[in-house]
This record gives structure tokens, C-alpha cells and sequence, in this order.
């Protein structure tokens, strides 16, 4: 992928009906979101989107002809990302991409409301110790039986 300015200008014109939405130059692509949700992600280079998807709007996009994106890696595995292209003809139809950008947006906030429970029950935190006798270390447990 290659970064192109007037790529992300064009497509923050086309989802300027989400409200504010940030470009962020990403592996020689952009990413494209609103608050933490990335919803999208570019290609200049191929001039193409690929919008987010869950079970909820995967079987949409499927429907309107949408490819998933897929990348190779070093190691020659290919890995597809749940991220699919829009129909043909959105990239020059504000209006069509504001449709499928809010399914987009919808899928990523789902997604980023999924993540951010595990995070806080995740933590890896150590619990604070209450007040009173210090722990003793290892070798004076073991004395102590």
C-alpha cells in the first residue's frame, strides 16, 4: 500500500456525514476512524476501501459483491482481516458510502465494546495489599512451619 494525501482527503469527504473522522497513515495505508473505533481502511495506491465488518453485516457486504482484505505475511500465509470492500461505485457516491460506513462504524463499536471489559478484567494489576503486617519473604516462611 502506498500513503496518498488526496486519497485521504477524498475518502474523510466521503464519510464527512459520520461526524469527525481522523486519517491515520498506517502501513503504507491509512486507517480511518472515529473516536477509537477504526472503521475503515485505505489502499491510495489501488484507490480502494475496505469497510469493518461483524456477523451482524459481514453477509450485506457478501451480498453486495464486497472482497474481504487480505495480506500475505512474510512467511507466505495469507491472513484476511474482517474488513470488505463496499459495492463498486461507492468511492464516487458520497451518499452509497454513507450507508455502508455506518454499518462499518457499527461493526467497529461492537467490536470495541467487546475488547474493552476483558481489558479492565484482564488486568494485570497487582491488588493492594492491606495495611498492617509486611509480608515476609520466602526463606522466613519456610522457617516458620
Amino acid at each position: 500500500m502506498k500513503t496518498s494525501r488526496a486519497f485521504a482527503d477524498h475518502c474523510l469527504d466521503l464519510f464527512s456525514g459520520l461526524g469527525p473522522v481522523a486519517a491515520r497513515a498506517m502501513f503504507g495505508g491509512f486507517g480511518f476512524y472515529q473516536g477509537q473505533a477504526m472503521f475503515a481502511i485505505g489502499d491510495a495506491e489501488e484507490w480502494r476501501v475496505w469497510l469493518k465488518v461483524d456477523e451482524e453485516t459481514r453477509g450485506r457486504f457478501a451480498a453486495a459483491g464486497g472482497e474481504p482484505f487480505l495480506y500475505t505475511g512474510k512467511a507466505g500465509r495469507t491472513t484476511t482481516l474482517s474488513f470488505v470492500t463496499p459495492p463498486e461505485g461507492t468511492m464516487e457516491d458520497g451518499e452509497a458510502m454513507l450507508a455502508w460506513a455506518r454499518l462499518a462504524l457499527q461493526a467497529a463499536e461492537r467490536a470495541l465494546a467487546r475488547r474493552r471489559p476483558r481489558r479492565l478484567a484482564g488486568s494485570r494489576r497487582p491488588e493492594a495489599r492491606p495495611a498492617g503486617k509486611p509480608r515476609a519473604s520466602r526463606r522466613r516462611r519456610a522457617t516458620r512451619r
